[in-house]
């Protein structure tokens, strides 16, 4: 929080994705724009990068963060598109629309997490490692973890033998196993160079 505080703006929005080297599933970005002046230190006080947290502990910032935050803003986008777009294109248009979707109290400072984004209607600022630095970026990283680990949860419902309840479309020992035995579905990237993909003549 004493970054954003440093940065001398009252109102400051973050943005970050999840999903991006997954073999399945969608890419989720997400912004979130803070009033730094009041916000429960206490309830966020954990907030840090969502890949250094434990399950648990996302859950409970989750739910800090959407009762902090001024906005949220959620973009996923399908495996289809990644396919049709690639995945970089679509990694920063969902950075972007996530910022520019942010309305009312207009953010004063943008950051994105490790990324420029020059067609973004909005001036965005880089941050390397922003998650890790920034309480914006590190809440949007929760939102968009959480959104994203939540979404693929419930896929398990549709697809139970897959075990995306488990990996969550991460390329894990057990994911590529299961996609030699059972072949792609929808939800799997099907433009992506994964060894699992060789034996089925899929990917690039």
């Amino acid at each position: 929080m004493a970054h954003d505080r440093r940065l001398g703006a009252r109102y400051v929005a973050g943005a970050d994705e999840a999903g991006r080297g997954c073999l399945a599933g969608p890419l989720v970005t997400a912004a979130v724009c803070l009033d730094v002046e009041r916000l429960d230190r206490r309830r966020l006080a954990d907030l840090d990068d969502s890949k250094r947290l434990r399950p648990e502990q996302r859950e409970e910032l989750y739910t800090a963060v959407i009762d902090n935050a001024l906005q949220v803003v959620v973009i996923a986008v399908s495996s289809e598109e990644i396919d049709r777009r690639g995945l970089h294109r679509c990694n920063l248009d969902g950075l972007a629309r996530a910022l520019e979707a942010l309305d009312q109290p207009e953010p004063e400072i943008c950051l994105a997490d490790g990324f420029a984004l020059p067609r973004c209607r909005r001036a965005a600022r880089r941050l390397v490692g922003g998650d890790g630095l920034s309480a914006a970026v590190a809440a949007a990283s929760v939102i968009a973890k959480v959104t994203r680990d939540r979404f693929m949860q419930a896929q398990a419902a549709h697809y139970p033998e897959y075990g995306f309840d488990r990996h969550l479309g991460y390329i894990t020992p057990e994911h590529s196993a299961l996609v030699r035995q059972l072949g792609v579905t929808p939800l799997h990237r099907r433009s992506f160079n994964a060894r699992a993909y060789a034996e089925l003549g899929l990917g690039t």
